[in-house]
This record gives C-alpha cells, structure tokens and sequence, in this order.
C-alpha cells in the first residue's frame, strides 16, 4: 500500500503545464477568450507527428491573428504518464483581432 501512494505522489508530482504563446500581431488587441480552442492528440509523444492548424484561415487573414498558444494542462500531462507516453493530448488556441 505504500508503494501505490508513493508512486501516485510521485506521478502528481512529475506531471505538470506548460504554456507556449506566440504574440503575432503587436498592435492588435487579443480577446480574453480564444476564437478557436483544437485538442490536438499525439501518439507516442508526437513522434513524427504533425498538426497544422491554420490561423490566417480561421481569423479571415493572417494581419488579423492577435496571438497564438499551445498548451499541456495538467490533465494532459497526466494522462501522458499514465500511458507512459503512448498518448499525448495537447490543446491549441487561436485569438483573432477585435
């Protein structure tokens, strides 16, 4: 019983967030709440994976793209070591121009 509490305390422990945001557009104003928000799932950590997600296309033109995140949650990374790694969810948020 105790190795199942130290592993589950290490596991909460070694998981963790990660946000990346790129600034595209300096002069234009992001909104609080993304235009698009994709899951995008990887297998086997996204080895040789690729997921493209168009932001000129959903904001109607590329000068209208305020910024652009990709994000690991805390759930994510979970359920990344529970898989060992065989399943990397991911999210991707697109803010587009008031």
């Amino acid at each position: 019983m105790k190795q199942i509490t130290l592993f589950m305390a290490i596991a909460l422990v070694s998981t963790g967030c990660a946000t990346q945001s790129f600034q595209i557009n300096q002069n234009a104003v992001a909104p609080s709440v993304p235009t698009k928000e994709i899951r995008q799932p990887f297998f086997v950590r996204g080895v040789g994976q690729t997921r493209i997600t168009s932001a000129a296309e959903i904001c109607g033109g590329a000068s209208n793209i305020a910024k652009v995140e990709a994000e690991e949650t805390f759930l994510d990374g979970f359920f990344e070591m529970v898989t060992i790694g065989i399943y990397s969810p991911r999210v991707a948020r697109v803010y587009c121009a008031k």
